[in-house]
């Protein structure tokens, strides 16, 4: 598993609104059962709750989503599969908005 894989969302009765979850967990902490996750959503459905320091948007696979870091979330490594792709090129905007979340500062392109 690498850091900031795109995973298909594995719980199917939130797959609609969070299609894909981003794994964010350092591979340094890869001997626990759980994995640090944030989930995508599409823009069209998150529209009110876009904050350009903490949820960046992105264009993936052709779709306009959001990088939802208060729902940031753990769940079992066992369910992430197969990823489906990469946001690493986000990695200063992702580093950022959870910075952003924990202490309050922003620190754009670390």
């Amino acid at each position: 598993m690498a850091q900031f894989d795109v995973y298909l969302n594995p719980n199917t009765r939130t797959r609609k609104l969070f299609p894909y979850v981003v794994d964010i967990q350092n591979p340094v902490i890869s001997g626990i059962a759980t994995r640090i996750v944030v989930p995508l959503g599409k823009v069209s459905d998150f529209k009110n709750e876009i904050m350009t320091k903490l949820t960046p948007e992105m264009d993936y696979k052709n779709e306009k989503l959001v990088f939802l870091t208060p729902q940031l979330a753990s769940i079992p490594a066992k369910s992430l599969k197969n990823p489906v792709g990469t946001i690493a090129h986000m990695r200063d905007d992702i580093i950022a908005a959870l910075d952003f979340a924990i202490t309050g500062i922003w620190l754009p392109n670390r």
